[in-house]
């Protein structure tokens, strides 16, 4: 069996449940006869969020001094709220930086690293206490919903466990909930995604949004590892089209909260789950990966127009979310809490990784301090360019592809067909697109040495599946090729007859499972988190399924519970 290692957090919380509002630093109000009175609640406490994530998008927005950009929406939410400057994901790729935001652990040590599970036809099977944050949040009584790419390397890019949201779809939001429900809604667009540059585009999800002045090709600034050509210029004016229509639809969600009177009490997350779908960018551990834009407004908690150079990873979302909401973070989470009364200090370092993507094998790590960047490549006999059939549907990689055919493919813009060196090392500083290594440079010896030391305690704290051969980490997780099923719930007492209301627990023999029961009749029932006991005071037929991450969902156990 591959083992799994977390280390606990040590975020030393302050605002689990059972813990009074005066621990997590504020105090209670006396009344004038000096007798304490109950403590105040913080205004933090279970607010409602809204998480709004961005597909393939670096911080190319107006609210970070990109010029070419426009983003009012955007631009205005940052100056309502907080921007984070040095965010990044723990992957350049979609599917490893999303199941390590939902899960809360890094993608590295679960076996969610390469991209995707789904190419290779296994679901990833975490360790039975890895669970979605959201679990926790439904037990507590938040409605979560998901609008609607899942893709954490179980169950395909949408779908997945059912346990883990109140609804996934196309249509899920807040307006589901019960009355006075505290929620979490998530809204994934894709309208920034890579494949919106090709021939043949994803839907494009507001057809009825027409630009009134289209991004000029003159006015973007190419990074010099693309060949400056009008085909690369016109890829980047498309993905600032594209950037233009994205914040419409952020404008959309505000809007409705503001309908729905919303807004003063809900938490609005912004921020992109990798960087900009360039072929140097997406998919790589270089800032053009994994640095995302993050901004958060919260009204009367989050400081208006704040600026914030602090390190904030994806593993920070799941421990700051449970955090607010009053529930105690798990120890195998290894983020910190990054919001609201329970904030502990920032990392020294982040941390990422790049794996398999589509068809092609590597293993490149990466960490990244506020200034340095420190990368170990552990497939030097591989060049930075290797073949991915989906990446050369861009025109700026066909063009990357015809000029080194021609022979005019000069400088920087020639790294796709070089050998990657052991280590590199940049300043982000002074070298913003980490074109010049510093790994050979005597100069620079110490902060090697340094951030060397930090990738390899990195390794020695946390399993990283990268080292394991992807056929045997999946016959670890499926036998045979085989995908394991969950068992499906036990029912105590197992249904009859009682003369008064009967407490009902749910059970599975399948570590790990989480379990789920509807009293609902209908073709579409709407189904419970079980987080404790079951009160049945009527008769009532309750059905129950079980899921173990990676597993096959269980059959529904069914039993009629008669009350007299």
């Amino acid at each position: 069996m591959i083992r799994h290692k977390f280390r606990a957090a040590g975020l030393g919380l302050c605002c689990a449940v059972a813990v009074a509002t005066a621990a997590c630093g504020g105090g209670g109000a006396g009344d004038d006869d000096g007798a304490s009175g109950p403590t105040p609640p913080s205004p933090w406490d279970r607010p409602n969020v809204v998480l709004i994530m961005a597909e393939d998008i670096g911080p190319h927005l107006g609210a970070y001094g990109d010029p070419v950009a426009v983003t009012p929406t955007i631009d205005q939410l940052a100056e309502d709220g907080a921007r984070y400057d040095l965010a990044f994901a723990p992957s350049g790729v979609c599917a490893p930086a999303r199941t390590s935001l939902i899960m809360g652990t890094y993608p590295t040590a679960i076996g969610g690293q390469h991209m995707r599970t789904l190419d290779r036809d296994y679901d990833m099977v975490p360790p039975p206490e890895v669970k979605a944050y959201t679990e926790a949040l439904r037990a507590s009584g938040y409605h979560c919903t998901n609008n609607a790419k899942t893709d954490y390397q179980i169950g395909g890019v949408v779908g997945g466990p059912p346990t883990i949201w109140d609804e996934s779809s196309a249509i899920a939001d807040w307006r589901t909930r019960g009355a006075e429900q505290p929620f979490l809604s998530v809204f994934t667009f894709f309208t920034t995604h890579e494949g919106q540059l090709h021939d043949d585009p994803l839907p494009v999800p507001r057809p009825d949004v027409v630009l009134e002045t289209p991004t000029d090709p003159d006015d973007v600034v190419v990074p010099p590892y693309y060949p400056d050509t009008p085909v690369v210029r016109d890829d980047f004016a498309r993905y600032y089209d594209n950037i233009a229509l994205l914040d419409y639809q952020v404008a959309e969600i505000l809007d409705r909260l503001e309908e729905d009177g919303l807004a003063d009490n809900t938490l609005v997350i912004f921020v992109g789950d990798n960087g900009a779908g360039f072929p140097r960018d997406k998919r790589w551990v270089y800032d053009g990966g994994m640095h995302v834009p993050l901004i958060v407004r919260f009204p009367d908690r989050v400081p208006r127009g704040a600026v914030l150079d602090e390190l904030v990873s994806f593993l920070d979302f799941a421990p700051t979310l449970l955090s607010l909401a009053g529930v105690e973070v798990p120890s195998y989470m290894p983020g910190r809490v990054f919001l609201g009364p329970a904030t502990s200090s920032e990392p020294e370092y982040v941390f990422a990784a790049a794996d398999r993507h589509d068809e092609a094998d590597d293993r490149i790590r990466a960490v990244r301090d506020e200034r340095f960047k420190y990368i170990k490549n552990y497939r030097p006999d591989e060049p930075y360019g290797q073949e991915i059939s989906y990446r050369r549907n861009l025109h700026t990689m066909q063009e990357i592809l015809r000029l080194e055919a021609a022979g005019q493919l000069d400088g920087p813009a020639g790294w796709y067909f070089d050998l990657k060196p052991e280590e590199e090392l940049y300043d982000t500083v002074s070298d913003p697109f980490e074109i010049d290594n510093l790994a050979g440079d005597p100069a620079f010896a110490e902060v090697l040495a340094r951030m060397r030391v930090a990738h390899e305690t990195w390794r020695a704290e946390h399993d990283d599946f990268g080292a394991v051969p992807e056929a045997d980490m999946i016959e670890d997780f499926w036998p045979g090729g085989m995908q394991p099923v969950t068992l499906a719930p036990v029912v105590t007492p197992p249904g009859g007859e009682f003369t008064g209301p009967v407490n009902v627990t749910l059970s599975s023999e399948t570590e790990g499972a989480s379990i789920e029961y509807t009293f609902d009749r209908g073709p579409e029932p709407r189904w419970t988190l079980h987080a404790g006991d079951i009160t049945v005071d009527q008769t009532r037929m309750l059905r129950a399924r079980a899921v173990r991450y990676g597993y096959q969902t269980s059959d529904i156990s069914e039993v009629e519970i008669v009350v007299r």
